[in-house]
């Protein structure tokens, strides 16, 4: 494992919009930067500029609630529109609270609100909208990946963060949801501590590790520090997924 870890928020980087070509907008930011990107560097970029750039506003005057969204909103004091929203985007709903719905998104994910967002949101024309997750997070980290190795020739991996609420803990953690050219989750099962014993139980989340460091520097009101460049981190080179940290129904205790 690393001893030393080097990690630079990337200056620059524009509002995002529909279509921009983050691989092209990271390149320049991280040339201006001065972070020369290199085979085995690892880059966390935060979910909401990969949303925008993937079309993923919707205008919340465009939502039509259904009755089950009306009822929900009701009894959490929300609004309806946004609601439907979050029912469309999620698998099951699992508790509610005023302000709050936890689900369990389609995409595996236990979160509040689908995930949705408003803060930092540009709406169109001053009207009101809202940011979905990405469709396929994996899939958008691996384009990002691809495009600044057709763009600078370098072998990096991409992990794609959000920042998440848990159950048993206050405040919100930087979140690996979207992996690509590094492991999410690192297996010491069998390998020695210092005493000479055998791990039984220890895996670690790694990218989930990454993403919360990424987080100190990204911020979360109005920072404009959407990518960080991370150098140092020793992690073997195969094609993780978001979905190796999510935990199976049927060992989740508090489910």
């Amino acid at each position: 494992m690393a001893t030393s870890l080097q990690l630079t928020a990337l200056d620059g980087i524009p509002t995002v919009t529909s279509g921009a070509d983050l691989p092209r907008l990271i390149s320049v930011a991280a040339e201006r930067t001065g972070a020369t990107l290199r085979d085995d560097d690892l880059l966390v970029v935060t979910q909401k500029i990969v949303s925008k750039a993937e079309g993923r506003l919707v205008r919340l005057a465009d939502v039509q609630p259904s009755e089950r969204a009306r009822e929900f909103a009701r009894r959490c004091e929300k609004d309806p529109r946004v609601v439907e929203l979050i029912l469309q985007e999620s698998s099951a709903v699992l508790r509610t609270r005023p302000g709050a719905i936890i689900v369990v998104h389609r995409l595996g994910l236990v979160l509040a609100n689908a995930g949705i967002d408003v803060s930092n949101v540009e709406a169109p024309s001053d009207e009101e909208a809202v940011l979905l997750l990405p469709a396929d997070p994996d899939a958008s980290a691996e384009r990002i990946r691809a495009g600044l190795q057709r763009i600078n020739g370098v072998d990096l991996a991409v992990i794609i963060n959000d920042s998440f609420g848990r159950a048993w803990r206050l405040g919100t953690v930087g979140t690996a949801i979207g992996i690509a050219g590094c492991p999410g989750l690192l297996d010491l099962r069998g390998t020695l501590d210092r005493n000479g014993r055998a791990l039984r139980v220890t895996e670690v989340g790694i990218a989930d590790e990454v993403a919360a460091a990424a987080s100190i520097l990204m911020g979360q009101a109005d920072e404009g520090r959407p990518v960080v460049h991370i150098r140092g981190l020793q992690f073997a080179r195969h094609d993780g997924n978001a979905a190796e940290l999510i935990r199976p129904p049927r060992t989740d205790m508090f489910r």
